[in-house]
């Protein structure tokens, strides 16, 4: 357990994270069509997709700075996790979201 969450596994949280990335990608490309102001996404996006990278082995540039975007993801998913129902897909997603990005964080630093 890490401070009340199961540990996951690496290849469980590059899965998480890939999620994630997917996600930040669509929102990206639907606020680009929109014009709406797109510079935090692409920076969430670009720092998971780092993120990922590491969690694969692979060689990691802008660690630093991804492992600060994603430092400053912990307090809202961590909210998001306190709101969510206990044993709801949206607890066990952002559950494994969280972890996931502990994971990264420390692979990072």
């Amino acid at each position: 357990m890490l401070g009340g969450l199961t540990i996951i596994s690496n290849d469980e949280a590059i899965r998480s994270l890939t999620s994630t990335y997917n996600k930040l990608a669509k929102a990206y490309d639907t606020m680009t069509a929109k014009g709406a102001p797109t510079t935090l996404v692409k920076k969430r996006r670009d720092a998971i997709k780092v993120a990922i990278a590491c969690l694969m082995g692979n060689e990691v540039s802008e660690a630093q700075a991804s492992c600060e975007v994603l430092q400053s993801l912990v307090p809202a998913i961590t909210t998001q996790l306190a709101k969510a129902k206990r044993g709801s897909a949206q607890h066990t997603l952002n559950a494994r979201r969280l972890v996931a990005l502990q994971l990264a964080i420390a692979k990072l630093n």
